[in-house]
Order: structure tokens, then C-alpha cells, then sequence
């Protein structure tokens, strides 16, 4: 374990969070980082963190809005934070019903043989993705209620690509745990993660 690697999938949440923000408010995303976070779903052998993602450049937004967030700057949205915090406490009662977690595996394996016929944003694999989603995590009592414009709320491929990123960032979550990740680094720790965020942006434009 190592705070490059809890960065790195620390980065993974916060690019979900962004990309259902997007989706939500504008109906539109950026194709490339939903590939990516989608695909990382589907890679639950990758051996190691940054493979999940492909490669750093795959969630270049995580790491800004990663940024963005823990300076507290003035591009800081609360919404995105909101999302990121619900996301880590969709992970932790996940951990505890071991009957969903294999659930969520074989649906997660099957969407795999799936993937190797249709590309990993094909209708097919979100609206399943997104199924898988509302079959468990969305059981929870605790919800996450994501905010946008009505019109793009209601629409059903956006609604299935929104409870698909969300499951994209439960398993960022589950990583971002299995890395030694934890809450109270939000307060503790949040210089070194800044750092270690930053240098791996400047080794992106690099």
C-alpha cells in the first residue's frame, strides 16, 4: 500500500462523482473518463491500482477535481463532495453483506463475458451495470439523491449511465480502502494527498 496508489483510486471516486454531476446538470460528459471509470468495473484482477485505470492520464478529471475540492478553491461543488462521501458509506455496508458482494461479483463477471462481444459503453452494458446497481447498493438506507435538471434526470440513458458511474465509484471505494484509504485523511492527511495528486497532473502534462 501506498498514498500514490490511495491517490490514485481516491481519484477514481471523485471522477465518478464529477461525471454523474456532469451528466446531471448538462446531460453530456466527457466520453474518454466515462470509458474508463466504467471499465474499471470490470477489471476486478488488475494487478495493480493504476491498471484499473488503464493508465494515469485514464482520470486525469478525478485527479482535478480531487484537486479542486481538497484545496477549496472557488471551482470547489459540494454536490460533487456529497456524492464522494455517499459513495464511501455505500462501500462500508457493502463490505458487511457478504450475500451482495458475491451477487455484485457474478453480475460484474457476467457483464465481463458481455464486454468481450459489445464496446464497454454499449447500451447493453450500461442498462446492465446500471440494473446491478439498483438490485443492490441502491437497497441501502442510505441513498444517494443526485441533484441536476429534470430533463436530464428523466432521461433513461442518462439515468442508467448515472447509477452505472455510481457503481464505478463504489469500486473505486473498494480499492481506495483495500489501499489503506480513510476518511479522516480528508483532514489529516489532505496535504500529502495534494501533493501526490499534483505530481502525478504535472507527470500527465509531461
Amino acid at each position: 500500500m501506498s498514498i500514490e496508489d490511495s491517490t490514485i483510486a481516491l481519484a477514481g471516486i471523485f471522477q465518478s462523482a464529477e461525471l454523474v454531476r456532469q451528466l446531471a446538470w448538462y446531460g453530456l460528459l466527457d466520453q474518454i473518463p466515462f470509458e474508463i471509470s466504467i471499465q474499471s468495473i470490470l477489471r476486478m484482477d488488475a494487478d495493480s491500482t493504476i491498471a484499473v485505470y488503464d493508465r494515469v492520464d485514464g482520470i486525469k478529471i478525478g485527479l482535478q477535481t480531487l484537486n479542486e475540492q481538497l484545496k477549496m478553491t472557488k471551482q470547489r461543488n459540494m454536490e460533487v463532495m456529497q456524492y464522494v462521501l455517499g459513495l464511501m458509506i455505500l462501500e462500508r455496508k457493502l463490505t458487511k453483506r457478504q450475500d451482495m458482494l458475491a451477487y455484485l461479483t457474478t453480475g460484474i463477471e457476467s457483464t465481463q463475458a458481455q464486454a468481450e462481444t459489445f464496446a464497454v459503453t454499449h447500451p447493453n452494458i450500461i442498462v446492465h451495470l446500471a440494473n446491478l446497481y439498483t438490485q443492490t447498493l441502491s437497497s441501502f438506507d442510505h441513498r444517494i439523491e443526485v441533484r441536476g435538471e429534470r430533463r436530464f434526470l428523466e432521461n433513461q440513458i442518462n439515468a442508467d449511465r448515472i447509477r452505472a458511474l455510481l457503481l464505478a465509484g463504489v469500486r473505486s471505494a473498494v480499492l481506495w480502502r483495500q489501499n489503506g484509504g480513510r476518511r479522516w485523511q480528508f483532514f489529516f492527511s489532505r496535504k500529502k494527498i495534494l501533493t501526490v495528486a499534483q505530481e502525478l497532473l504535472d507527470n500527465i502534462k509531461n
